[in-house]
C-alpha cells in the first residue's frame, strides 16, 4: 500500500495544517500506528528492520519554517539550529526527520545535541529523565510544504513532473528540558508501509553446574 501519489484539491500548500489528532489526516490505516506510537520511533524502527541507522543530512543554523517559529517561542521564523536526517532499514529510507532548536538555547539545555553526528536523537531524548515531551501533532503536507520538497531532494527524487501532486503524513512533538525547546517533526515515507515486524531469537543459556 502507497500513499506518495495521492490525489490533491487546491492549491500547493506552505504551510501545514497541524491536528491534534490522527483521525483528522485521512491518512491509511496502517500508517496509524506509527503516527499514534508514544514510545521511541528508533526502538519501533529497529523492532522492523534487521539493520537500522541514522544518515545525518545537515546540522547547521537555518532559518526557521514559518509553521513552527510561534511553536518554539518564537515572534516570527529566524535563526535556530537545524538538524535534518533519514531514518534508514535495512538501508531503505523510511522517515526523514527535522529538528530545530532555537539559538537561545544552552548547551545545558541540551548537551549532547550538537554531538549526536550519526546516532540517534530520539534515544538521547527518552533516555533523559529530565525531557518532558509535549502532545503530539499530526499533518499532511502537500508539494509547496519545505519538509516535502527537503525530502524529496533527499531521497533523489525530481520536483514536480507529471501526475497528481504528492501527499506526505507528518507528525511533530515539542520537547523540553530545562529552559530548552527542542521541535521534532517526522515525516514518513510510503516506505514505511512495507515493514514488518521482526522476530528476534533468544538464546536462552542453562547453567549446568
Amino acid at each position: 500500500m502507497r500513499y506518495w501519489g495521492g490525489p490533491v484539491s487546491g492549491p500547493s500548500l506552505r504551510l501545514a495544517q497541524w491536528q491534534p489528532h490522527v483521525t483528522a489526516l485521512n491518512a491509511p490505516r496502517a500508517l496509524h500506528h506509527w503516527l499514534n506510537s508514544r514510545g521511541s520511533l528508533t526502538n519501533k524502527l529497529k523492532d522492523h528492520s534487521t539493520a537500522f541507522r541514522v544518515q545525518c543530512l545537515h546540522q547547521t543554523t537555518a532559518r526557521c519554517l514559518a509553521d513552527e517559529a510561534a511553536e518554539i517561542g518564537m515572534r516570527r521564523p529566524g535563526r535556530v539550529w537545524e538538524r535534518e536526517v533519514l531514518l534508514r532499514c535495512d538501508n531503505t529510507p523510511v522517515v526523514f526527520a527535522h529538528t530545530v532548536v532555537p539559538m537561545a538555547a544552552t548547551a545545558s539545555d541540551w548537551p549532547l545535541f550538537s554531538a549526536l553526528g550519526d546516532r540517534s536523537l530520539g534515544t538521547t531524548l527518552f533516555g533523559d529523565p529530565q525531557v518532558r515531551r509535549g502532545p503530539l501533532e499530526f499533518a499532511r503536507l502537500r508539494a509547496g510544504h519545505p519538509l516535502m520538497q527537503r525530502a524529496r531532494q533527499a531521497l533523489g527524487l525530481p520536483e514536480g513532473g507529471a501526475g497528481p501532486a504528492p501527499i506526505l503524513y507528518a507528525r511533530r512533538c515539542l520537547y523540553r528540558r530545562h529552559q530548552g525547546l527542542l521541535l521534532v517533526t517526522e515525516v514518513f515515507l510510503p516506505s514505511v508501509l512495507e515493514l514488518v515486524i521482526q522476530s528476534k531469537t533468544i538464546t536462552t543459556i542453562t547453567n549446568r553446574s
